[in-house]
């Protein structure tokens, strides 16, 4: 026998769920407990942020083991998080959150914080950015297109979470703004890094072999793999320009001729390029953070921009860089 529910009380069930699924606030993952994170996690997560895997994303941020952007989803970049915390610190790298991780994950101090906007965060910003190599090589620079982008890359944020933790926020000089706090950059001196492209994995080490820190990476793909081998740090470029050779790179759109992209962080390599020995490879920023891991490259190593701006802190020219798998 089928049970018909009334309007009245269909809206209601409706508006609850709706309503613990939008339960990301402030306080609520400020409050929120690494406990209630199942230790078997479904292999197919949910897709509505959770405040607890917020507050698990910015502490595993905090200890050097970077799960890529900050926005409350479950997946394999945080397992992968997880497991380097875990190698990190001696812990068997099983990606399981078990008490002895979360004991060691729990460092104190609020989860997300205030930030009051600047007029100099509105500055440098730019109407869109084309999708064609040729339009974008017209561009005087190629920065953020809204305040909002820039505060959430700046915080290691999805754009989605900054405006669902901001939801009347018009991102204007002057507002105090919610924001995640994953702390300052690692600082240390990088000796060696693997680059592990079935993991989808950077991890760099210290002269001690030590594991100093760990990001999510796209390294290569089936139509243009990485170089494999080791090679070397060549030297790294903040803010670089990139020179489009269709002969040299990748053939993009109908775009035959050499072109000259100008720098930002939206541009094709983001905010910085650590250069390597291997003619046209290097370790890069990118545009497009949430993807990381997710789509190809066209060989190199990309990471999110901050988590390449971190690691180009720590290395000089002469660091080993080993492709594996």
């Amino acid at each position: 026998m089928k049970t018909f529910v009334g309007m009245p009380t269909f809206f209601l069930i409706v508006s609850v769920i709706v309503a613990e699924a939008a339960e990301v606030k402030p306080d609520a993952i400020n409050s929120a407990s690494l406990s209630t994170i199942p230790a078997e996690r479904a292999s197919k997560p949910s897709a509505d942020p959770d405040p607890a895997i917020v507050r698990l994303q910015v502490l595993l941020d905090r200890a050097g083991t970077s799960p890529g952007v900050i926005d409350g989803i479950d997946g394999t970049n945080v397992t992968k998080a997880v497991a380097s915390f875990e190698k990190m610190t001696g812990m068997p790298p099983d990606g399981t959150i078990d008490p002895e991780v979360i004991s060691r994950l729990e460092t104190g101090g609020p989860i997300i914080g205030t930030y009051t906007v600047t007029a100099d965060d509105a500055k440098g910003l730019v109407d869109h950015i084309p999708a064609d190599y040729g339009a974008k090589a017209k561009m005087p620079s190629l920065g953020y297109t809204s305040l909002a982008e820039k505060l959430s890359e700046r915080f290691h944020m999805h754009i989605d979470l900054l405006t669902a933790l901001n939801p009347s926020s018009d991102f204007v000089p002057g507002e105090t703004v919610q924001v995640a706090m994953p702390g300052p950059p690692r600082q240390g001196k990088v000796a060696r890094i693997e680059a592990d492209k079935t993991a989808g994995l950077v991890t760099a080490y210290d002269n001690r072999d030590v594991i100093l820190a760990a990001y999510p990476a796209t390294v290569g793909s089936e139509d243009n793999p990485s170089p494999g081998g080791t090679h070397k740090v060549k030297g790294v470029a903040r803010m670089p320009v990139f020179r489009y050779n269709p002969k040299v790179n990748f053939k993009q759109g109908k775009n035959d001729k050499v072109l000259t992209i100008p720098k930002g962080p939206n541009g094709p390599v983001g905010s910085v390029w650590i250069d390597l020995t291997e003619p046209t490879y290097g370790i890069h920023g990118t545009p497009d953070p949430e993807l990381i891991n997710k789509v190809g490259s066209h060989g190199c190593v990309r990471l999110t921009n901050w988590d390449a701006e971190e690691l180009a802190g720590m290395v000089k020219p002469g660091v080993v860089v080993r492709f594996i798998n």
